[in-house]
């Protein structure tokens, strides 16, 4: 891929949901949520501190996570959609 983000932002791939409920009732494409987790594919190399010191990201590429709602700015690279975001707007890892 030809995109690194920078600084604190973080490259995030939406991981599809689930397309029955629990009771096996299939749910249209109109009906359904974006999900709210991904999978990392880049980072940049951390946020700086007013003395210019480095704070490395607390995520790495691979990793799965569970971030908000209506975090981050959709963008289409290499005719793929993914998100960009801070790393402050991931709520967590998932395991």
């Amino acid at each position: 891929m030809a995109f690194t983000p920078l600084h604190d932002r973080v490259l995030v791939r939406r991981i599809e949901g689930d397309e029955k409920t629990a009771g096996g009732l299939i749910i249209p494409d109109s009906a359904k949520e974006k999900p709210a987790e991904g999978e990392v594919i880049a980072c940049g190399e951390g946020a700086r501190k007013d003395s210019g010191e480095l704070i490395p990201m607390a995520v790495k590429a691979g990793d799965k996570v569970l971030f908000g709602k209506w975090s981050g700015t959709e963008v289409l690279i290499d005719g793929e959609e993914l998100l960009i975001m801070k790393e402050s707007d991931i709520m967590g890892l998932l395991s």
